[in-house]
């Protein structure tokens, strides 16, 4: 018995931040493709305000109506438009339900391709949360 948990104490962990990593990579390529549609909404109308958003040109941020993962399934990112300007955007995916326990915490992409991370803890740099 004592042999069971000490193996179950070693493989939840791994088992966990494996889950955390691979709804992290589906959050990340919702982000892209969200930059995409940026891109193409930017080459009709050349301005990024309204992308995302339903109805008139506002704008303001929007917020887009999917979460990660886009195919479906449980919520484990929300995705957002932040700071849009004419020329720049900031799209933003943050943790929801268990995936806050995520140490890489909100993941963050810009028009111009930039990558980032906000709020995460000691030692998860952008390389860490970014890389597959």
């Amino acid at each position: 018995m004592l042999i069971v948990a000490i193996l179950a104490s070693i493989a939840y962990p791994t088992y966990r931040d494996t889950l955390y990593k691979a709804r992290r990579t589906d959050a990340q390529s919702s982000l892209m493709a969200f930059a995409n549609a940026m891109e193409r909404y930017y080459s009709q109308t050349n301005t990024y305000l309204g992308a995302g958003l339903s109805g008139a040109n506002t704008g303001t941020p929007g917020i887009f109506s999917a979460s990660a993962p886009l195919g479906g399934g449980v919520a484990t990112y929300e995705l957002t438009i932040n700071n849009a300007t004419a020329t720049t955007f900031t799209l933003v995916a943050t943790p929801v339900g268990l995936q806050v326990l995520d140490k890489c915490g909100v993941l963050t992409l810009t028009e111009t391709g930039v990558k980032g991370v906000v709020n995460a803890a000691n030692g998860f740099d952008v390389n860490r949360c970014w890389s597959s």
